[in-house]
């Protein structure tokens, strides 16, 4: 059990540094002793799930793949009775998304029964800066974290409210970060308005939302979204431990 547990801490590890790391690195994030690591590294090289590269560094194996497809396939199936009755309180289509290196992927939704509703394609990956659920992700991160995924990304204009300034962003991560939850005011796409929450303690980086046309999208509604959303969110949580 003990070798077990190493090793995925390895593997964690090896994520949370960006998928490469070289062994006197996971020495000194693991607390193991190198002999340790050499020999439970080795091991995770023979089953795929770790590559040793030419520069003796060692980096997440191809292996981890066709996990990490099948795990997100299920967080859609843990997150969709969630996002089900929130479709049924409001009427408006329900998402859940995941940071994903640098962007958001969106991992499940629950159309409104609406003929005029917003629809997201389970799959669809957009940039963080333009989304309710990328600020509310983003809101739990440290902002040195922040700007320098901005940088990497840059912050591209979609409609004539995304924001393009990385301070104007960063208050509204503060706002997101004291207020518990986000707003997109129609930046990804002009006439649709979204709110999102965090999923908090959750083993990735997660958001739900709610999301309509502006019209629809009314103060009221969210009024009342905001703290079941965050129901929601926490219950899925709990449905992930």
């Amino acid at each position: 059990m003990q070798s077990i547990e190493r090793a995925f801490g390895l593997l964690e590890v090896m994520a949370d540094a960006g998928g490469m790391v070289g062994l006197s690195q996971l020495a000194a994030a693991s607390g193991l002793p190198l002999p340790t690591i050499h020999r439970l590294v080795r091991t995770l090289v023979d089953l795929g799930y770790v590559r040793q590269e030419p520069s003796r560094q060692y980096v997440l194996g191809p292996k981890l793949i066709r996990l990490g497809e099948t795990s997100s396939r299920m967080l859609s199936v843990w997150a969709r009775p969630h996002l089900a009755r929130l479709v049924d309180e409001f009427g408006e289509s329900a998402n859940m998304a995941m940071l994903d290196g640098d962007q958001i992927v969106y991992l499940a939704q629950v159309q409104s029964r609406h003929s005029m509703r917003m629809f997201t394609e389970v799959g669809r990956r957009v940039l963080p800066h333009c989304t309710a659920v990328g600020k509310a992700i983003l809101s739990q991160l440290p902002e040195p974290e922040v700007r320098e995924l901005l940088n990497r990304t840059g912050m591209p204009k979609h409609t004539a409210t995304t924001i393009t300034d990385v301070e104007e962003f960063t208050i509204q991560l503060h706002k997101a970060q004291a207020d518990g939850y986000a707003l997109d005011e129609g930046e990804q796409e002009q006439g649709v308005r979204c709110v999102a929450v965090p999923v908090p303690d959750a083993p990735s980086r997660l958001a739900m939302s709610i999301s309509g046309p502006a019209g629809r999208m009314t103060e009221e509604l969210l009024h009342h979204a905001v703290p079941m959303l965050t129901q929601a969110a926490k219950a899925l949580s709990d449905d992930l431990r």
